[in-house]
C-alpha cells in the first residue's frame, strides 16, 4: 500500500538524486473552472475527464507517476493557461491517455490561442514579457548590475578604500542597500575587471568557521572537513590557507573575502569560542605581514556595539569605516528612473514626483521601495508605470503588506497555520535589538505537502528566498512592514525563544547522529514539554522525535535508578552472607573484575575510533595511530571500521557531487564524473599521490554516466544534453572525441559497455534502453531500442557472458532481457523488486546471483538468476538507515560493496549468498555516495561522494598500515595517549 511515508521517502529520493520532483498545492476538491468555452478551457474540462476516467486518482500519485509537482499538474487542468507540452503527455501518461492523440490536441489547441492572440501583440505585449528592472525586496546580485542605479559614488569609493586597506567594514541600517551595494556594485566590478583577484562571498550562520571553510574548500583544493579542523584549531590558518588561494593566481595575486550580513556573528551563532575565532581569523588573514586578502564586512549599524565588545574588531575598525546613508534626489532619480529606461520603459513624472518625496531622507526604505517599484511595474499601462498603478499596489508603505496579505489570504486555514510557523522560524528574536531574519536549511521543514506548497507560493511572490537547499525572508523589511507577522511576534516571545531552542537542540541531536547525551532533562525538558502539548505548537517531526526521545531517555533513567536503589538495599542484606563466603566469592571476583576490564577497555576503545575519526582531516599521522591503539585495546568491528577510515586514501576530485567512475583493467586508470560538469582523467597507482592526467568536457553539460571499455581504451560518457559521447583514452594525458550518439529524449542515466567490447547499452529519463554496436568506436550504429518501462531507468549492467541485460527503473522493477541473440533483444523476466524505486543492478562474475539496490526499503537485495525467466530472492542485506545507490560485487563474487545516502559504505561477505554477512562500515563519508567500484583486482573499492571526495578503501588493509606507521611522525606523545586512551599504559603503537 503506498502511503504518507512512501511518498515523503520518495520525494527525497528523487531529488537527492537530482530530478525534478517539488512540492506543490494538493487540491482540496478540485476548483471548478472558469465560466466560458474557449479552447483554453474546453482543453482543461477534457483533462480533468481523462482523470475521472482513469478512477481519479489524487494529484499525489499523478505526480509520483509523472515526476512533476502536483502544483504543476492541477494547474494543467486549471484553465487559466496552456501547460507545456512536456507536463500535458506526463499527465496523459499519469492517467493511462494517448499521448499521440493528446500531442496533436496540444498543438491545436496552441495554434487557436496563438491566433487569437496575433491581433495583441504591440510593444506593450512585448514590454510584457521584458525581464523586471527591479528586483523587489531582494538584494541586487552582480548579475543584476544592469540594473543597479544611484550608488555609483558610493561603490566607487569603496573600491578608493580597498585598494589601499585591507580590512573595510560597510554601515548601515537594515534597509539601506549594504547587501546591494556589495553584490551588483562591488562584486560586479571586482569580477569585471581583475582576473588577479579571487573573489569568495559568505554568510556566517550558525557555524562561520565552517561556513568560511564551505566556501574556500574548492579553491584550496582541499575539503571542507579539513580547513574546519585547520581554522577551528588555530584561526591563523585562514591566512595561510587564503595566501596559497591567491599564489595560485600569480605572484601579485590577491584574495578578496567579503562577509554580508556580519551581525550573524552575535544573532545566529550561539558559541562564543567560534565567533571569537572567526573575527580573530578574518583579522589575521587581513593583517598579517605577508598577506594576500582584503575582507569587507557589511555590518547593521545597530550592532556596532557588539562589534566593540571584541577588542582586535574594535582597533581593526577605528579606521576601516563607511556608512551607507539615505540617498539624495538626484541619487533616488536615477535609482528609480534608469532601471526603466533600461527595460524601454518610462516612468511618469508624477509618480516621480511621489516617489521622491516620500522615499528622500528615508535610510532604511530601499527594499520596500524597490517592491513598490516591482508591483507597480507589474501595473504599467503600456511601458509606463503610472501613479496609478503605484497607488494601486499600496505605495511604498503599503505594497510590502499587500503581498504578504494577499499571499495568506489567497491560503486555506489550515496552510495558513503552516505559514505562520515558517514565518516565525525564519525570524531570529533580538535581544535588545531588531529582529532579524533568520536562515535555515529545507532539511528543519517537514517534508509534508502542505509546507512544500506554501513554501512554493512564498517563493514564487518573493517573500521567501530559497537558494542551494537554504531558505530565508527576502528582507527584513518584511518583519518590519508586515503587521499580521509583527502580532506574532509580540504574542508569546518567551514560548518563541524555547522553540527556537528547541530546534537548535534537536538538530545538534540529530548531527551527532541522534546521541543520548545531547537529550533535553530536567527542567529544560518539562519546559519544552509544554510546546508539544500545545496543540498548535509548529513543532516539526525531527523536533517531536527529540522530545520523545528526550521523555523515553529521562523515564530509563529513573527506572534505572529505582532498580539500583532495589539493588543496593538487597546487597546489604546479604552482605553477612557474603562474607561467609569468602573463598567462592574470590573466585566470582577474578572473573567479574575480567569482564569489568573488557567493558572498560571496549569503552575507551570506542571512544578513541570515534577521536581518531575526528582528527582525520586535520592530523592524519595521529589519527592512524589512536586507531590502531584502540583496535590491539579491543579489537571490535567499529573500532576496525575506525581504523580502516583512517587509513583509506582520499581527495577531492571535483567541486561538485561525484556521481559516476569507472576504472580500468590495470586498476590504476580512473575516470570520473562531477556536479562541475566535468570528466576527470586520474593515475591512481599511488592512490595516496593521484594524478589528473586530462579534464574531458567544457562544463557545458552535467554528465551523469562514465564506463569505460574491458581494454581501457574506449570511454564512453553521457548526461543532462542527452547525448552519448566515445573517447579514445588510449593515451591516458589525451583524450580524443570518436563519435557522438543521439537518440535519447531524455537525461541519459546510465551506461554499460558488453564484456566484449561491441555493444553500449544506454538508458534515462526517456524510459528507453539503447543498444549500441561499438565494435568499430569511430563509427557506432544504432542496433535496438528497448521500451517498456514506466519511468527513468536508473541503471543497466550486461552479465559476465554478455548474453543478459539488467535494468532498474523508478517504477520499483528490475527487467532481464536476452541481448545474446543475433536478432532483436527480448525480455525475459520483470519483476518489483524494492519499494519507491530500483537504483541499482549488478550481476555477480558468474553471472548466477544479481544484486539490486532501492530507495525506499534502504535494503540490497540478492537475486538467484540461474533461471533467468523464474528470479527467486535469496537475501536482503540490511543495515543501511538510508537509500542505497550503489552496489558492486567483488572480482571473485565473494564480496559486496553498497553505497548509501546514510554517508557509509558497506562491505558484505556474500560467500553464500543465501545468508550474506556484513563485513566492515566505513564512516569516514560526509555526504551520501554517488558511485563505488571494485578494481579489477579486489584489491580496494573506488567510491565518490556527493562532496566531490574520491576515497580508496583497502581490502586487505595490512600493507597501508605498515606504509602509514612508516610515515606517522611525530610519534604520539604520553599526554596525547592520556587524553584519548585514559588508564591504558602508554605504549605507541607504531614503534
Amino acid at each position: 500500500m503506498f502511503g504518507f511515508s512512501d511518498l515523503v521517502v520518495n520525494k527525497r529520493i528523487l531529488n537527492n538524486r537530482g530530478d525534478r520532483q517539488g512540492g506543490g498545492h494538493v487540491p482540496r476538491g478540485e476548483t471548478p473552472l472558469a465560466a466560458g468555452d474557449g479552447p483554453l478551457l474546453r482543453f482543461a474540462a477534457d483533462l480533468r475527464r481523462l482523470r475521472d476516467e482513469a478512477g481519479k486518482p489524487a494529484y499525489r500519485i499523478l505526480s509520483t507517476r509523472a515526476h512533476y509537482s502536483i502544483a504543476t499538474l492541477s494547474g494543467a487542468a486549471a484553465g487559466r493557461r496552456l501547460p507545456t507540452l512536456a507536463v500535458t503527455l506526463a499527465y496523459v501518461r499519469a492517467c493511462g491517455g494517448d499521448e499521440t492523440r493528446w500531442a496533436r490536441r496540444w498543438h491545436d489547441v496552441a495554434a487557436e490561442l496563438a491566433a487569437e492572440s496575433a491581433a495583441d501583440e504591440d510593444e506593450a505585449a512585448a514590454a510584457e514579457r521584458a525581464e523586471a528592472p527591479y528586483v523587489g525586496l531582494a538584494a541586487f546580485r552582480p548579475d543584476d548590475s544592469k540594473w543597479f542605479f544611484g550608488r555609483e559614488a558610493l561603490v566607487g569609493e569603496v573600491m578608493t578604500r580597498l585598494a589601499t586597506q585591507r580590512f573595510l567594514a560597510v554601515f548601515g541600517a537594515s534597509g539601506s542597500g549594504k547587501s546591494s551595494l556589495l553584490g551588483a556594485g562591488l562584486l560586479a566590478r571586482l569580477r569585471a575587471g581583475n582576473d588577479r583577484c579571487q573573489v569568495i562571498t559568505l554568510t556566517p550562520g550558525p557555524h562561520p568557521l565552517e561556513e568560511t571553510a564551505i566556501q574556500l574548500g574548492y579553491p584550496a583544493r582541499s575539503t571542507a572537513a579539513r580547513l574546519y579542523t585547520e581554522f577551528t584549531a588555530d584561526p591563523g590558518n585562514l591566512h595561510r590557507t587564503v595566501r596559497q588561494i591567491a599564489l595560485q593566481r600569480g605572484d601579485d595575486g590577491e584574495v578578496v573575502l567579503v562577509v554580508d550580513q556580519f551581525e550573524e556573528v552575535f544573532t545566529v551563532c550561539r558559541g562564543q569560542e567560534e565567533r571569537s575565532g572567526f573575527i580573530t581569523a578574518l583579522i589575521a588573514a587581513a593583517r598579517a605581514p605577508s598577506s594576500r586578502c582584503r575582507v569587507v564586512i557589511a555590518v547593521r549599524t545597530d550592532f556596532y556595539p557588539h562589534c566593540a565588545e571584541h577588542a582586535e574588531l574594535a582597533a581593526a575598525l577605528r579606521d576601516a569605516q563607511i556608512t551607507v546613508g539615505p540617498m539624495s534626489a538626484d541619487e533616488l532619480h536615477r535609482a528609480i528612473v534608469r532601471p526603466a529606461g533600461q527595460a524601454g520603459c518610462r516612468v511618469e513624472g508624477p509618480l516621480l514626483t511621489a516617489l521622491t518625496a516620500q522615499a528622500q531622507g528615508e535610510v532604511a526604505v530601499l527594499p520596500l521601495l524597490s517592491h513598490a517599484l516591482l508591483e507597480t511595474w507589474r501595473r504599467r499601462r503600456g511601458n509606463v508605470l503610472t501613479l496609478t498603478g503605484f497607488q494601486a499596489a499600496g505605495g511604498i508603505e503599503g505594497s510590502l503588506a499587500q503581498t504578504a496579505e494577499a499571499f495568506y489570504a489567497a491560503l486555506d486555514p489550515g496552510r495558513q497555520a503552516v505559514a505562520r510557523h515558517l514565518f516565525l522560524r525564519l525570524t531570529a528574536l533580538g535581544e535588545g535589538t531588531e529582529d532579524t531574519k533568520r536562515r535555515i536549511t529545507r532539511g528543519e521543514l517537514d517534508p509534508d505537502e502542505d509546507t512544500a506548497a506554501v513554501l512554493d507560493r512564498a517563493v514564487a511572490v518573493r517573500l521567501i528566498t530559497l537558494d542551494s537547499g537554504r531558505l530565508e525572508v527576502t528582507h527584513e523589511a518584511l518583519i518590519r512592514g508586515w503587521p499580521r507577522l509583527r502580532r506574532w511576534l509580540t504574542q508569546d516571545r518567551e514560548r518563541l525563544r524555547a522553540h527556537r531552542q528547541l530546534t537548535e537542540a534537536a538538530g545538534t541531536w540529530e548531527s551527532l547522529h541522534r546521541d543520548p547525551g545531547a537529550l533535553y532533562r530536567g527542567t529544560r525538558l518539562a519546559m519544552a514539554g509544554k510546546l508539544a502539548r500545545d496543540g498548535d505548537s509548529g513543532l516539526t517531526v525531527r523536533e517531536r522525535a527529540f522530545l520523545d526521545a528526550s521523555l523515553a531517555a529521562e523515564a530509563a533513567e529513573t527506572t534505572t535508578a529505582l532498580r539500583r536503589a532495589r539493588r543496593l538495599r538487597l546487597l546489604v542484606t546479604l552482605l553477612a552472607v557474603l562474607l561467609t563466603l569468602t573463598t567462592a566469592t574470590s573466585v566470582y571476583a577474578v572473573r567479574a573484575n575480567e569482564e569489568v576490564t573488557r567493558q572498560r577497555n571496549s569503552a575507551i576503545a570506542a571512544n578513541a575510533a570515534e577521536g581518531a575519526t575526528e582528527l582525520l582531516h586535520g592530523n592524519p599521522a595521529l589519527a592512524v595511530q589512536i586507531a590502531l591503539a584502540a583496535h590491539r585495546l579491543a579489537p571490535t568491528r567499529h573500532t576496525r571500521d575506525s581504523l580502516v577510515s583512517t587509513l583509506m586514501p582520499s581527495w577531492v576530485g571535483h567541486s561538485g557531487e561525484l556521481v559516476s567512475l569507472a576504472i580500468g583493467p590495470d586498476g590504476r586508470f580512473l575516470a570520473t564524473a562531477g556536479g562541475d560538469r566535468t570528466v576527470r582523467l586520474w593515475d591512481i597507482g599511488d592512490p595516496r599521490r593521484p594524478v589528473q592526467l586530462a579534464t574531458l568536457g567544457d562544463g557545458g553539460t552535467l554528465v551523469r554516466s562514465v564506463a569505460m571499455r574491458r581494454d581501457g581504451k574506449v570511454l564512453a560518457t553521457a548526461g543532462d544534453d542527452r547525448k552519448v559521447r566515445l573517447w579514445d583514452v588510449s593515451a591516458r594525458r589525451r583524450p580524443v572525441p570518436l563519435a557522438t550518439l543521439d537518440g535519447h529524449t531524455g537525461a541519459v542515466r546510465s551506461l554499460a559497455f558488453s564484456p566484449d567490447g561491441r555493444t553500449l547499452a544506454s538508458s534515462g529519463g526517456d524510459r528507453t534502453v539503447r543498444l549500441w554496436d561499438t565494435g568499430d568506436p569511430e563509427h557506432p550504429t544504432s542496433r535496438a531500442t528497448l521500451g517498456g518501462h514506466l519511468d527513468t531507468i536508473r541503471s543497466v549492467a550486461f552479465s559476465p557472458d554478455g548474453r543478459t541485460l539488467a535494468t532498474a527503473d523508478d517504477d520499483e522493477t528490475v527487467q532481464l532481457w536476452d541481448t545474446g541473440g543475433p536478432g532483436r533483444p527480448t525480455p525475459l523476466s520483470r519483476w518489483r523488486a524494492h519499494r519507491i524505486t530500483a537504483l541499482s543492478v549488478a550481476f555477480s562474475p558468474r553471472g548466477d546471483v544479481l544484486a539490486t539496490a532501492g530507495g525506499g526499503d534502504s535494503a540490497v537485495r540478492l537475486w538467484d538468476i540461474a533461471d533467468r525467466g523464474h528470479p527467486r530472492e535469496l537475501s536482503a542485506l540490511t543495515g543501511h538507515s538510508d537509500v542505497v545507490g550503489e552496489v558492486a560485487f567483488s572480482p571473485d563474487g565473494r564480496a559486496l560493496a553498497t553505497g548509501s545516502d546514510d554517508r557509509t559504505l558497506r562491505l558484505w561477505d556474500v560467500t553464500d549468498p543465501r545468508r550474506p554477512a556484513a563485513r566492515a562500515t566505513l564512516t569516514g563519508y560526509t555526504t551520501a555516495l554517488g558511485a563505488l567500484r571494485f578494481d579489477p583486482y579486489g584489491r580496494a573499492v573506488v567510491s565518490g561522494a556527493y562532496d566531490g571526495v574520491i576515497r580508496v578503501l583497502p581490502v586487505d588493509f595490512r600493507p597501508l598500515l605498515a606504509r602509514a606507521c612508516a610515515a606517522a611522525h611525530p610519534t604520539i606523545t604520553r599526554a596525547v595517549w592520556d587524553r584519548y586512551l585514559p588508564g591504558v599504559p602508554y605504549r605507541p603503537p607504531c614503534t
